[in-house]
């Protein structure tokens, strides 16, 4: 068993209740399932789309990262995203990253982790942060919290909603 962080985020459809959704599926895969709050993100990249509700999760995996990623191309399908029509770092119903597993570092044509944009993306460390305050990058033992300070300003805020 190993320890996963994922980094969830929609905003197309009723963004609350398909990352409350898929937090209530990825239950029967990660064990001791903890939650980041959500957080209310301008959009990057892409920015003529709406903002998007953000969140992390983390717990204990058995599943080879391989399988993992499978199961959560499964449950974003079944979210109703459609990777092959949407338009790249445009709107989606759900999108699910793997940001961490374990102490491992995967490159690979379909599977990077650390998640390869991680350290660019507020977004993902600011609740990845929430869950677990002392993580470091496995590539360079950095903290990520020091990456985060290093950031040029990024919209990232805790939802109220």
């Amino acid at each position: 068993m190993e320890l996963v962080v994922l980094g969830l985020g929609s905003n197309r459809g009723d963004s609350k209740a398909i990352l409350a959704g898929a937090v209530k599926c990825l239950h029967g895969i990660l064990t001791d399932l903890r939650s980041a709050p959500m957080f209310e993100t301008a959009p990057q990249g892409i920015v003529d789309q709406p903002s998007f509700l953000n969140m992390a999760v983390c717990g204990s995996c058995a599943l080879t990262p391989e399988e993992l990623l499978e199961i959560v191309h499964y449950i974003e399908a079944a979210f109703g995203r459609d990777r092959i029509r949407e338009r790249h770092w445009g709107e989606r119903t759900l999108d699910i990253d793997i940001l961490l597993f374990g102490r491992r570092v995967l490159s690979g044509p379909s599977l990077t982790i650390p998640h390869p944009r991680l350290r660019e993306r507020a977004f993902a460390l600011v609740p990845l942060l929430a869950l677990l305050p002392k993580a470091t990058d496995p590539r360079t033992g950095e903290p990520y919290a020091r990456v985060l300070e290093e950031l040029p300003g990024q919209d990232v805020k805790q939802f109220k909603g």
